[in-house]
């Protein structure tokens, strides 16, 4: 067991913007927990990133789907037993709707599928997690854990051919604010990160479209934003910038959230 650095634990690390925080997170110094759930690629890409860790952090992976509470047991039990300890959460995996359809045409069996891996699975995370904190505050009241949640710009612009995933965007935005009015009193600082137009494979699908709009001027900064723009977003948080602060969202979005007229 290595605890001479801080541990963190980041879902749905394996590729795209969980990756890019993790490679931030390592060169900070902390030891990680890598969990993927998917497929073989997302098992070769996790186990391409712990092959990556340097002599300052080391990356361990593992294999949980944090929509079942049995797995959510066995991630933090495997991150216990590796690290004894947990100093921060990073609520970052999440699914795209199997397809897009029309509010009006959505079915029910999508969105428990949705709703279940985006919102009960980070809801359910953080309450085991905050619990471990806790523990681990008042024996080492020095530390201090942190938990990041990361949202999206769908919290609050609707896509109704999307809606369930708007829908548990929402919820995590209300969610973040719960667990930071709960925990303040325990020193754990709780925030949101709401990321924009981000080049992943999520939205690959749709690259034209934004393409265009980003153009057009949709985003002040008109670029997509990069997966290493959230990253380092993260990084900064967890380096203790903003410890007077919680429940605030950081909005990594080119400024989208800006109204101009």
């Amino acid at each position: 067991m290595n605890t001479s650095n801080p541990a963190a634990l980041v879902t749905g690390a394996s590729r795209g913007i969980g990756r890019s925080i993790a490679v931030e997170l390592a060169r900070s110094g902390f030891d990680l927990v890598i969990n993927y759930v998917s497929n073989e690629r997302a098992a070769k890409e996790a186990h391409a990133l712990a092959a990556q860790a340097n002599e300052r952090a080391r990356i361990e992976i593992f294999r949980a789907d944090i929509s079942t509470a049995s797995d959510r047991e066995r991630l933090l039990a495997f991150t216990r037993e590796r690290f004894g300890r947990l100093d921060l959460l990073i609520n970052n995996a999440g699914i795209a709707p199997n397809e897009r359809v029309d509010l009006l045409e959505a079915s029910e069996e999508s969105f428990a599928r949705l709703i279940d891996v985006n919102l009960k699975g980070p809801y359910f995370l953080t309450q085991a997690a905050a619990r471990w904190m806790i523990e681990q505050k008042r024996s080492q009241p020095d530390c201090r854990p942190m938990i990041i949640t990361i949202s999206s710009i769908s919290a609050y612009t609707a896509s109704p051919d999307r809606g369930d995933y708007c829908v548990a965007k929402a919820g995590l935005s209300m969610m973040t604010r719960l667990y930071a009015a709960r925990l303040a009193d325990e020193g754990i600082n709780v925030y949101e990160i709401r990321p924009g137009i981000i080049d992943t494979d999520m939205t690959a699908r749709a690259r034209a479209k934004y393409d265009a709009l980003i153009a057009a001027g949709l985003t002040p900064i008109r670029r997509w934003g990069r997966p290493e723009d959230v990253g380092r977003a993260v990084a900064a948080l967890a380096a203790g910038s903003l410890l007077f602060s919680t429940g605030e969202v950081i909005n990594v979005d080119g400024g989208f959230h800006l109204r101009r007229l």
